[in-house]
C-alpha cells in the first residue's frame, strides 16, 4: 500500500464563470483526501453555498497575498485572458506551482515571460487544455504510426457553436481583442474554440513554437465586438504538412467539434469532447471507439508526487502560441455584411447571429484542408490574400 500523502493546499483564482468547473473539480478531489482548497481569489467573495463541503478556505483579492498566508502548494488560473501572466508569474516566484487556464497568455511575448518564470523557479506548470489529456491522442498517434490510413496528408478541424449576444456582454474582455491597452484576443480560434486548434496541432505531433512554419489567417465578425467571431487558420508545419482549423460562433445548428487527420489510405476523425474515434479506411469497415481521459489537475498531483510526466508543459503550448501571435498580430476582423447572416431567437428567448452556410463550409474546411476564400464564400473573396505570419516570429 502506497502511503498516505496530506491533502495538498490549493488555491484558486477564479471561482465562477469556467472557473466553476475548476472549483467543482476541486471538490471531487478534495473528497478524496487529495487536496484541500485553502483560498479563493475572486473579486466578490464566494458565498457560504458557493463553498458547501469546503470549510472556511481564505478569500481575497490580492493572489499574492493568499498564496502567502495559506502555503498553497498549487495554484489554479481561471481569471480574464489577460491577466495570465502577471498571476503565473507571482505563483510562480513563490514556488507555487500551476494550472493555469488556456490560453495562456494574450501574446508570444507574455508566453514566453510565463514560460521563463516557470523555468528560472523550477515550478511545474500545467495549460488547461482538457482535450490534451484524451487518451485517444496516443491511439490515434498510434493508428497513424503504424500505417493505418497511409501516409498522413494533414489534419483538418472543425467547430461549428453557437453563441448569444449575451455572451460577449458577460465581461468587459470578453469579445475583445485589446483592453485599455492591453491584449486580450477573445477570438473564436484563441479561446472558445481553442482546443480544435491545440488538438490538431498534437495529433499532428507538432506542439512546440520551432514545429510551425507559416500560418495563414482569415478573421471575420458577424457580431458587434471587436474580436473575430467566424475565422480560419491555415498553419504549414516545419516538416511541411498542413493543417486547418474553420470555426464559428454563429452556427446554423451547432455540432460537436472536431478534428480529421486524412491519410492516403483512409482518415481519422475524433470528437475531441467526447473522446469518440471512428476509423475509415481502405479494405475495412468504418471503427468506432471511445477513450478515457486524464484530468489535468489530477496529472499535475502525480507529477509533483514524481508519478507522471506533465501532459501539457509550456513548452508542449508554443505552436498553439504562435497561432494566438498570428491572430493579435492580423489586420482586425473583416465585418461581414449584412446579406451574409441574419438574428435568431433561442426558445428562452436569447438573440444569436447566424451566418448563413457557415456550417457547410466549415465542414468543407476540414474536409479539403481549404479556406473560407479558397471555398468561394462571397464575403471572403475579399481576404484571398489574408494576412501570414512566418513561424518564427516570436513578437
Amino acid at each position: 500500500m502506497s502511503p498516505r500523502h496530506e491533502p495538498v493546499p490549493v488555491v484558486l483564482a477564479g471561482a465562477r464563470g469556467h472557473g466553476r468547473q475548476h472549483l467543482e473539480n476541486i471538490r471531487r478531489l478534495a473528497r478524496g483526501g487529495r487536496v484541500r482548497l485553502a483560498g479563493v481569489c475572486e473579486l466578490t467573495p464566494l458565498s457560504p453555498a458557493e463553498l458547501d463541503g469546503f470549510g472556511t478556505p481564505e478569500q481575497s483579492t490580492d493572489l499574492a497575498d493568499l498564496l502567502d498566508s495559506t502555503g498553497a502548494r498549487v495554484a489554479v488560473l481561471s481569471t480574464p485572458i489577460h491577466t495570465h501572466t502577471d498571476l503565473a508569474v507571482t505563483a510562480a516566484e513563490r514556488g507555487v506551482h500551476l494550472l493555469l487556464e488556456k490560453p495562456p497568455a494574450p501574446s508570444y511575448a507574455e508566453f514566453q515571460r510565463t514560460a521563463d518564470a516557470v523555468a528560472a523557479t523550477g515550478t511545474a506548470a500545467q495549460i488547461g487544455f482538457q482535450s490534451l489529456g484524451s487518451h485517444a491522442i496516443e491511439a490515434i498517434r498510434d493508428l497513424m504510426a503504424g500505417g493505418a490510413i497511409g501516409d498522413l496528408l494533414g489534419i483538418g478541424a472543425a467547430g461549428a457553436w453557437a453563441r448569444d449576444e449575451a455572451y460577449f456582454r458577460r465581461a468587459p474582455w470578453a469579445g475583445r481583442r485589446r483592453l485599455n491597452g492591453t491584449d486580450v484576443v477573445d477570438g473564436v480560434l484563441t479561446n472558445p474554440l481553442a482546443h480544435a486548434v491545440a488538438t490538431a496541432l498534437a495529433l499532428d505531433g507538432s506542439t512546440r513554437a520551432a514545429d510551425v512554419g507559416t500560418i495563414r489567417t482569415e478573421l471575420f465578425r458577424a457580431h458587434d465586438i471587436e474580436a473575430d467571431d467566424t475565422s480560419y487558420v491555415g498553419i504549414t508545419t516545419t516538416s511541411g504538412r498542413r493543417i486547418t482549423v474553420a470555426a464559428t460562433l454563429c452556427a446554423e445548428r451547432p455540432g460537436e467539434p472536431y478534428v480529421v487527420a486524412h491519410g492516403s489510405r483512409g482518415r481519422i476523425t475524433f470528437w475531441y469532447k467526447q473522446d469518440r474515434v471512428l476509423v475509415q479506411r481502405a479494405g475495412h469497415g468504418p471503427s468506432e471507439s471511445f477513450h478515457g481521459r486524464t484530468d489535468l489537475l489530477d496529472n499535475l498531483l502525480d507529477h509533483l508526487e514524481g508519478r507522471a510526466a506533465l501532459l501539457v508543459p509550456p513548452e508542449s503550448t508554443g505552436a498553439f502560441m504562435k497561432v494566438v501571435e498570428a491572430i493579435r498580430t492580423a489586420p482586425d476582423p473583416v465585418v461581414l455584411p449584412p446579406q451574409a447572416w441574419s438574428h435568431a431567437t433561442r426558445e428562452e428567448g436569447a438573440v444569436r447571429r447566424v451566418v448563413h452556410g457557415i456550417d457547410g463550409l466549415i465542414t468543407a474546411s476540414a474536409d479539403t484542408l481549404n479556406s473560407y476564400s479558397g471555398l468561394g464564400a462571397f464575403w471572403a473573396a475579399a481576404t484571398a490574400g489574408a494576412h501570414a505570419n512566418s513561424g518564427a516570429r516570436t513578437s
